[in-house]
């Protein structure tokens, strides 16, 4: 069964349970109006585009199987290659799964990474922030979209730079950037501010009000910085109230009834548009359950064309919307499944060798980069890490990937560890 995560509690197979604890995020300081305003002029000036690139972060949880789904092996024996059967794709010689038929029509528009080095961990730590869970536990690396937040600054339309749909996690978690840089969670706090835009400006104000009585007697008692985040958050909600904007885009009803029912079960992947159409710079996103130990092949013939439904959807509207190379997406899970299949059917842990699909931003597409051996169970070339598929991404929307920031510390850490990109997609 398909599973669109938010505040749905998880289970792996190592008997952890992960919920989604929905928090409200908010915008970092330290860029003026006026600052912005002129950036903007300059830009317009140079005929440089205005508009900053995005990034929409897909996560399956779980471990999804790179053997039956963008890596499939049909030349390896039964035990390993399976029941599925690759099809051919609009990119000349990349095949993939027969369950992604929608995707294969527009893998032009897509490239798939497929000689990713994972970690054995059930976290979306190393995928979001380039450092496994265990590690960051004392490193406290920001996720991407928290970064994103830190570069964007103060957005003047009431629009968060960083947008969780699936609820806070380890890996959103923004780390020495500090509390300010959390994403928004509709689900979360601000969800109850943003129901609150039908309430008269008098109550409003009053609610104002009383948050600014208490900002003096919070910054005597806190010298961490945390109040002062929090403060932001609460600015941020009420410019959310006033302005609007991402309650609109929230708001699927405003969708015509024919891009709903294309989305149907998935729309996730639709507000994810619509939020990236209102400025957001990050969004991200969780379909569950692909932690198949057993059953494997059941299990995926569910939840592959729904994936495919969702994934070709988003990006054929994002091409439609001339959003594609101003918007990345990327779709990976932990780590891969055991090439040889078990006794029950399923695939096993594998961080050995992983995939990756990866869209749009002015990134090179059309193209199957590295691969794995003849029976999927390491790279066989150009092996990368997710922290330097992070990289890649991070180049790709603006943001220098050899930034750095003050830690806990106050000692200067870099945002990545590992900096140098997919080679063959820039």
């Amino acid at each position: 069964m398909l599973e669109l995560s938010g505040s749905l509690q998880s289970r792996f197979c190592d008997g952890v349970s992960r919920r989604g604890f929905l928090k409200i995020g908010a915008l970092g300081a330290g860029v003026t109006l006026a600052d912005m305003l002129r950036l903007k002029a300059q830009a317009i000036e140079r005929g440089e585009p205005t508009r900053q690139k995005s990034a929409i972060m897909i996560y399956l949880p779980g471990g999804p199987s790179h053997m039956d789904m963008y890596d499939l092996k049909p030349d390896a024996p039964v035990e390993f290659r399976g029941e599925f059967n690759a099809i051919d794709t609009a990119a000349k010689g990349v095949r993939i799964s027969e369950h992604f038929p929608m995707q294969a029509k527009i893998f032009d528009r897509m490239s798939v990474i497929r000689s990713i080095v994972s970690t054995n961990e059930h976290s979306d730590s190393l995928v979001m922030t380039g450092t496994s869970q265990q590690a960051n536990r004392t490193a406290n690396h920001p996720s991407f979209g928290s970064v994103v937040s830190r570069m964007r600054g103060q957005n003047t339309t009431a629009v968060p730079p960083f947008v969780s749909l699936r609820g806070m996690s380890t890996g959103t978690e923004p780390g020495f950037l500090g509390i300010a840089h959390r994403p928004f969670t509709p689900g979360g706090a601000a969800s109850a501010n943003l129901r609150m835009g039908a309430q008269s400006n008098d109550h409003m104000h009053e609610r104002k009000n009383l948050l600014d009585s208490l900002d003096e007697v919070k910054r005597d008692i806190d010298a961490s910085g945390t109040m002062s985040g929090m403060d932001q958050f609460a600015q941020q909600a009420l410019e959310m109230i006033t302005g609007g904007k991402v309650r609109q885009a929230l708001d699927l009803s405003k969708e015509d009834a024919k891009t709903r029912e294309r989305y149907k079960g998935v729309e996730q992947f639709l507000t994810a548009r619509r939020l990236i159409e209102a400025g957001v710079g990050c969004v991200t996103l969780s379909v569950g359950g692909w932690d198949t130990h057993s059953n494997n092949f059941a299990a995926l013939k569910k939840q592959l064309p729904l994936v495919d439904r969702a994934v070709a959807n988003l990006i054929g509207d994002l091409v439609e919307l001339g959003l594609h190379d101003d918007c990345v997406t990327i779709m990976w899970g932990e780590f891969g499944r055991t090439p040889k299949i078990n006794m029950t059917g399923g695939r096993d842990h594998w961080p050995s060798v992983m995939s990756a699909m990866v869209s749009g931003g002015g990134l090179k597409m059309g193209r199957a980069v590295g691969s794995s051996s003849a029976r999927g169970e390491t790279p066989k070339d150009s092996p990368y890490t997710p922290s330097q598929v992070l990289s890649t991404l991070y180049r790709t929307v603006g943001i220098d990937p050899a930034k750095t920031f003050p830690n806990g510390s106050g000692r200067p850490v870099y945002v990545l560890d590992e900096r140098e990109p997919v080679k063959e997609l820039i």
